[in-house]
């Protein structure tokens, strides 16, 4: 599991009904508070902030915006030309 940082982009793990926010909403980490404790703002579709609040690491994943390529590569070969596994 990737250590969580201040601006990972990340999503909730649980609901939290009484905050309006459910599993998979996206957020932002802006501020580590303590060990495993973090400050993560929420926003709309506009990117206006809706909330923001304290959660544990366990209440986040870590969002990729590409996979991690863990094939052995051929430096002469260019990418887009490598066999598929």
């Amino acid at each position: 599991m990737k250590v969580l940082q201040v601006l990972n982009v990340v999503a909730l793990t649980d609901d939290l009904p009484g905050r309006g926010l459910c599993r998979g909403q996206v957020g932002t980490i802006v501020e580590a508070l303590a060990p495993g404790v973090f400050e993560v703002e929420f926003s709309d579709n506009n990117g206006r902030r809706c909330d923001s609040l304290a959660l544990r690491a366990e209440q986040l994943m870590v969002l990729h915006h590409q996979p991690r390529d863990t094939r052995p590569t051929d430096p002469d070969m260019p990418r887009a030309s490598r066999a598929p596994e």
